[in-house]
């Protein structure tokens, strides 16, 4: 939408805005981030803003994306310039994409090339559409973008009335009791749903896993939609088509995946987990089983169910809570001292998860053999057909001492940047 067709009533912040419909006359709450003012470069359907270039290839190669599909962003480097990122094809590389740094001039116009200088980026796309003019390829189309999400479900309401939703499928089971469903709220959203069988869990201490959604927002992390708060009690998502990722893994059509796809999902949880870490939180459940898979191959960050903010980097846990401990850090199944520290070690074990195609950490070995030969220093070799390069990764991850193990941020640079920095000579085999 622009404001050719909404007027604001008001001057009003935050995600939802009153407004008033110009051509119906109806008004009510619409999401901020579906309008855009008009004549401006956010009405734009090819202006993306503030797009990272690793999503930004993302959304090029998706399929449906012919040669010369493009977008424009904010620049990650250069405050006030733009980049052109452009989907290119050629016999060497295949399918990837080109970006081109939009310079900004002193008296306000744009050039990529100082030799054609435009007044608007509008004029710069027009004219770039009619010919490459020394970009790898002439502007075709713009990218498909997605349907961003709302910050709930409307304005002002987290709680909403069970009615309104219809559960039509159970997805599966928790450990902790909670049953998982898909469904549709008001006959239009479709929602993910869990809700817990009455008496096995207090109703606050179910309700602090929506309380951690609602402060923590980012593209990589499934968003809490609202939650029906009386027993039984709902916690309504965002509804994410593949399921999870071990699942996908094993079942579904991430078994014909190849290594270039995979590390590309790493990164993603990779760049989920780093917005954890910079919002001083703890996943404490981070394995492939909680990780979603929608379109396009995208990946979420899910259950926040153990999830907590940490006070002073450490959280302890109480004695006797149970743990997934194959994909646990030895410092927090022992002793329950869990940092960001062991969500890496998490995050290594999911490494192998995805290698493997979903197989189970420590094969032939029990929880309590796991535990003994960890501390003795036994860690997992290198899964097969996997390069030693992302087995050297996993084993920083595993390092004994938490603070030698790496940050996300850097766990995000390097799967991001992978075939270009550590193993530009990848080729695909049979399994990877």
């Amino acid at each position: 939408l622009s404001d050719r067709d909404v007027q604001h009533k008001e001057a009003v912040e935050g995600d939802w805005w009153d407004a008033r419909s110009l051509t119906t006359g109806g008004s009510g709450y619409i999401p901020s981030n579906y309008v855009a003012p008009v004549d401006s470069i956010q009405a734009e359907d090819w202006y993306f803003g503030k797009l990272g270039r690793k999503d930004a290839e993302r959304q090029l190669l998706s399929t449906g994306n012919p040669r010369g599909t493009y977008l424009i962003r904010e620049s990650e480097t250069t405050k006030g310039a733009f980049s052109l990122s452009i989907r290119d094809w050629d016999d060497e590389k295949g399918d990837h994409v080109k970006h081109y740094k939009i310079r900004k001039l002193d008296s306000g116009g744009y050039y990529i090339t100082t030799r054609a200088q435009f007044d608007t980026l509008q004029q710069l796309v027009q004219h770039y559409s009619e010919s490459a003019d020394g970009l790898c390829f002439n502007l075709t189309g713009v990218c498909m973008n997605y349907i961003p999400d709302t910050v709930g479900l409307s304005h002002d309401a987290w709680e909403i009335s069970r009615d309104a939703l219809n559960l039509e499928e159970q997805l599966g089971t928790g450990c902790f009791a909670e049953v998982f469903y898909a469904g549709t709220w008001n006959g239009t959203t479709k929602v993910a749903v869990k809700t817990l069988k009455p008496g096995t869990m207090s109703p606050e201490s179910f309700l602090e896993e929506a309380q951690i959604m609602k402060k923590l927002r980012h593209d990589k992390l499934v968003q809490l939609y609202a939650v029906v708060s009386e027993e039984p009690i709902y916690i309504v998502t965002e509804y994410m088509s593949k399921g999870s990722l071990l699942d996908f893994l094993k079942d579904g059509e991430g078994r014909a995946l190849k290594l270039p796809n995979l590390v590309d999902m790493a990164a993603q949880v990779a760049a989920g987990m780093a917005y954890i870490e910079r919002m001083n939180y703890i996943h404490r459940d981070l394995r492939s089983a909680n990780i979603l898979v929608g379109d396009n191959l995208v990946c979420k960050i899910a259950d926040f169910g153990l999830a907590r903010l940490i006070e002073d980097n450490e959280y302890t846990a109480r004695q006797g809570a149970k743990f997934p401990i194959k994909w646990t850090a030895p410092e927090a199944a022992l002793y329950g001292r869990f940092t960001i520290k062991s969500d890496v070690w998490s995050f290594g074990i999911l490494l192998t998860e995805l290698v493997t195609k979903g197989r189970v950490p420590y094969p032939g070995m029990n929880n309590r053999e796991v535990l003994e030969q960890v501390e003795r220093g036994y860690r997992m070799p290198c899964p097969q057909d996997c390069p030693s390069s992302l087995h050297e990764l996993m084993l920083q991850c595993w390092k004994k001492d938490a603070e030698e193990r790496p940050t996300f941020e850097y766990l995000q640079a390097f799967l991001e940047d992978y075939f270009t920095a550590t193993e530009p000579q990848y080729q695909p085999g049979d399994n990877l």
